[in-house]
């Protein structure tokens, strides 16, 4: 399935830069994917719920990149998800962070928590992003993974309830230089970051 072209680019450079993973995120990369890959041989269809306290930032460029990944390298059943604990909006500047990576969004509402539908590719529907809890029944409410992208998140639920397996795979939050001149680049450098260690965990599961 071919992925918007620019699109494209961005995910070739960041498969150049697999080198630069560290070790230990490599480690729990490789455990992840030996999961999902033991889960594909039972299952044909897993959802994965991506989540972060406000559900405003990684969480939500954790979702797009992984359901990139996965039909990048062509896993079929794979569908993600991301939410809160609770719901604020998808920040603008990690919206326009992965504009500038090759992903097309389109805001479909101007409310104080807008609706942004984000296509990879002209052949598949996009994904229909918007903050919310992760409980909100636009997710899947059993049978899921849930993935623990910030600190807070992973402290503040010790349980996800219907939850079938939950994962710490964290991130830095850009929000720390809002405001700042480096804003731009440290959004991107994350919405980079997170794309390469998608890229890298649904690179071993196909190989697996």
């Amino acid at each position: 399935m071919p992925l918007y072209n620019d699109l494209e680019i961005t995910i070739q450079q960041l498969s150049s830069s697999f080198g630069e993973i560290p070790p230990e995120r490599k480690n729990l990369l490789k455990e992840f994917a030996d999961y999902i890959s033991s889960l594909l041989s039972k299952k044909s269809e897993l959802n994965f719920i991506f989540i972060c306290t406000h559900n405003s930032r990684r969480s939500h460029i954790a979702q797009i990149w992984a359901q990139t990944s996965a039909e990048y390298y062509g896993i079929e059943g794979v569908n993600c998800f991301s939410g809160g604990t609770e719901a604020t909006a998808f920040n603008p500047r990690a919206v326009e962070a992965l504009g500038g990576l090759g992903f097309r969004i389109k805001k479909t509402d101007y409310t104080d928590n807008p609706v942004y539908e984000v296509f990879y590719s002209a052949e598949k529907n996009p994904l229909k992003c918007f903050s919310k809890k992760y409980s909100d029944p636009f997710n899947p409410q059993k049978n899921f993974t849930a993935v623990m992208t910030c600190s807070d998140a992973d402290e503040n639920c010790p349980v996800v309830f219907g939850a079938e397996a939950r994962f710490p795979v964290r991130y830095e939050d850009p929000k720390a230089y809002d405001g700042t001149s480096l804003e731009s680049v440290k959004y991107t450098e994350r919405a980079k970051q997170i794309g390469a260690e998608m890229l890298y965990l649904f690179g071993r599961v196909r190989k697996a």
